[in-house]
């Protein structure tokens, strides 16, 4: 037991991040599915609406759990806000690129593409996340 408490503080920000990331993935993948397989939105106003709700979700629990930040001042949150909806905008804008490739030129189901896109997103996110977002405060000092 103490080696599995041992690996998962070795990994606990990963692990987290995947957690919330799959979670991000349901909130993302239910709303687009809702909006356009239920609501029968077209699929690019289907994908700005599920995206405007993951990335709240995303925001939320990645700042409080999974990189704990410790911004408190009010310039500091809002470069952590700004960046974070940045990176979600430029990632979100390519993920729509996927989707409408797959939809658009291949003709395929855009569940599943969506599905694929999200992936893609996930991945991109964590990576700017940790190296630029939300750095710790002794990195930001530097």
């Amino acid at each position: 037991m103490t080696k599995l408490i041992d690996l998962y503080k070795k990994y606990e920000e990963t692990i987290l991040y995947l957690f919330f990331g799959g979670a991000t993935f349901v909130v993302s993948v239910a709303s687009y599915a809702l909006f356009s397989a239920i609501w029968h939105w077209d699929y690019t106003w289907a994908y700005i609406a599920s995206w405007f709700l993951a990335v709240l979700f995303a925001y939320l629990t990645n700042r409080i759990w999974v990189f704990k930040s410790e911004v408190k001042d009010l310039p500091g949150l809002f470069r952590e806000i700004w960046q974070f909806y940045l990176a979600r905008i430029v990632t979100g804008i390519l993920g729509w690129l996927i989707l409408a490739f797959g939809v658009r030129i291949l003709h395929q189901n855009d569940l599943i593409w969506n599905g694929i896109q999200n992936i893609f997103v996930i991945i991109s996110n964590y990576v700017l996340s940790k190296l630029y977002i939300f750095k710790k405060i002794e990195e930001m000092e530097e």
